[in-house]
């Protein structure tokens, strides 16, 4: 039994490490003095003052930022309303409608990108960060929608008909008695929006057009060039940075609340 548990340690500790290495030797790396990071050349922050002088890398974040909130804002109403009607409607129509739904959410990211960009292009529409948008929304409303629902699965309709009993109209029983009930799921399905969005790369790089890049595509066109290497080694750990600050402080208030 003492064996069979040191394997597994070991198994826990090799995963870890499978998975962490690289995310430290970036971390290391950005600030290396060594452009190319074949070895260690000494300790330098040039590369986060190259970051922070660079202002196409800060118009792309700025534009990543841009769709994520508009997108994310538009998804949640979307996906919120296509919910409820998935919820309170039964049909042949609710059916498809559901359908539709759900398959953005197996649709290879590839497939969908050249599709929209042919359906752009078919309409005349200019490349931008307008098309980014309506290609970020496109597939965040199923996560929006997705996410309410599995909420609803737990809601009680008597809920509403004992606010309407009492004297509520269809919208203060929404408001008063639904609504606050599902919050967590439409927060839920708009921080995924989000992340969805800002993360995204496949489908923004064929929508996008000249001077819109975002982050992730920004990334990748520096990527090209081994120069850039440092830079975005010293982007990724800002980002790390900011993320774990985030859980951390979500982390925080939930324990907090819970006291």
């Amino acid at each position: 039994m003492k064996k069979l548990e040191n394997r597994c340690l070991v198994t826990v500790w090799a995963t870890v490490f499978f998975f962490y290495a690289p995310i430290f030797v970036m971390i290391a790396n950005s600030f290396n003095k060594a452009r190319y990071s074949e070895s260690w050349k000494g300790f330098t922050f040039e590369w986060y003052a190259m970051l922070f002088r660079d202002a196409e890398i800060w118009r792309a974040f700025g534009n990543s930022l841009i769709v994520a909130f508009v997108s994310t804002a538009v998804s949640v109403c979307l996906g919120t309303s296509a919910a409820l009607a998935l919820r309170k409607w039964k049909s042949r129509l609710q059916t498809f409608h559901h359908g539709l739904i759900y398959t953005h959410l197996v649709l290879p990211d590839i497939l969908m990108g050249i599709s929209l960009l042919l359906f752009f292009m078919a309409v005349g529409a200019k490349l931008g960060l307008g098309t980014i948008i309506l290609a970020h929304t496109t597939f965040c409303v199923s996560y929006v929608a997705m996410s309410v629902l599995g909420r609803l699965q737990d809601f009680d309709d008597n809920l509403t008909e004992a606010a309407k009993d009492l004297g509520a109209n269809s919208w203060t029983a929404f408001r008063r008695v639904q609504f606050p009930l599902i919050l967590p799921g439409i927060i839920a399905g708009g921080l995924l929006a989000f992340t969805l969005s800002i993360d995204d790369f496949v489908i923004t790089f064929f929508v996008t057009g000249k001077g819109s890049d975002t982050l992730p595509v920004k990334i990748y066109s520096m990527m090209k060039h081994s120069k850039s290497v440092p830079v975005i080694n010293a982007l990724s750990t800002l980002l790390l940075l900011f993320t774990a600050l985030t859980v951390f402080i979500g982390r925080f208030a939930q324990k907090k609340n819970k006291s």
